[in-house]
């Protein structure tokens, strides 16, 4: 099943905090607190994976009659009230929690739950469930938060290079053994092995493959996913780990400004072309720059560029079919 055949996007209560047009994050600077309100359903279902074999999911969604995975990622400001309603549609329990910032405690199945809090600190956040961690956030009960510097639009935090543009990746590894056991509510037994690497929910199709090109399944031409700009266009990239495998994140085309690693500052933005991404939660904020690529002979301004994963495996697909992994595009335009 399709990815986009789930999503239904909810337009309530996000003020602010819409995707916009080709999936960049849209953002308007504020000198005020404001109140901010979110609705998610927690949902399940089954998702076609690239080699064939259907593999059970939950996920926090936009509706009770859909699946969204991840769940709806968004942007808020510092000291902004956040109200979040969790609807649970499931038999089981679960949570929704952003560490050091709330946790709503267990929402047992077919009940509802609502928090509320104020973001104090601007960085990149995973919400995830945190009932029978790590299992609930590994069948894909995740999202991403951004918090914002109170009255600025485009920097990280304050004083940090600027950007123009925004985008969440948040990556993820399936082991369908593992999402087996959870469905039939029994705690894996088996190393963790996994089969399928995503990045935002979807995985790439090469060219030539069934859904090549095709954004409601390819991570490749996925506008949420696929950064596109021209020179200049300075992009921040949010990338978030809810899976368990570490990640070495590797872009062509430009080195990235490496700025922030799991919430902490770095004394020293470096220029990586390979930027490490710690598994269990992991987070890293980078820019990429959009400068014209320094080493491309004959010198070009326009043109198309990977974004793949260094830890080999995450290229693959049911151990196999490669570059059907964890891998994207850059367009120069």
């Amino acid at each position: 099943m399709k990815r986009r055949d789930f999503l239904k996007a909810s337009s309530a209560g996000f003020a602010s905090t819409l995707l916009a047009g080709g999936g960049f994050l849209s953002w308007k600077s504020r000198a005020y607190a404001t109140n901010v309100a979110l609705t998610y359903y927690i949902t399940h279902g089954w998702i076609t994976q690239p080699d064939g074999v259907s593999v059970y999911f939950r996920g926090y969604s936009s509706s009770s009659n859909s699946l969204q995975v991840p769940g709806n990622s968004f942007v808020v400001q510092q000291g902004d009230t956040v109200t979040v309603t969790i609807h649970n549609r499931l038999t089981t329990t679960h949570s929704f929690k952003i560490d050091e910032i709330v946790d709503s405690g267990p929402i047992a199945g077919g009940s509802s739950t609502t928090v509320q809090f104020q973001p104090s600190t601007a960085g990149s956040y995973l919400f995830y469930d945190g009932h029978n961690e790590p299992y609930g956030r590994l069948v894909d009960l995740h999202g991403a938060m951004a918090v914002m510097p109170l009255g600025l639009d485009n920097r990280v935090y304050v004083g940090s290079p600027t950007f123009v543009q925004q985008k969440f990746w948040v990556f993820n590894q399936i082991d369908p053994v593992w999402h087996s056991n959870i469905r039939n509510r029994a705690i894996p037994s088996t190393p963790f092995t996994p089969r399928y690497f995503t990045i935002n929910g979807l995985s790439g199709r090469p060219p030539g493959a069934p859904g090549h090109v095709d954004p409601a399944i390819d991570a490749m031409h996925d506008h949420e996913t696929a950064v596109h700009g021209h020179v200049g266009d300075r992009t921040l990239l949010r990338m978030l780990n809810a899976g368990l495998a570490t990640h070495a994140v590797h872009t062509h085309g430009n080195h990235m400004e490496w700025l922030t690693s799991n919430g902490q500052i770095r004394p020293v933005v470096w220029l990586k072309d390979i930027v490490p991404l710690d598994g269990n939660k992991g987070v890293a904020d980078v820019i990429f720059p959009f400068e014209a690529p320094p080493d491309a002979w004959p010198p070009t301004s326009t043109g198309i560029y990977a974004m793949h994963l260094h830890d080999e495996m995450t290229q693959t697909a049911g151990g196999g079919l490669y570059m059907f992994g964890a891998l994207t595009d850059i367009y120069f335009e």
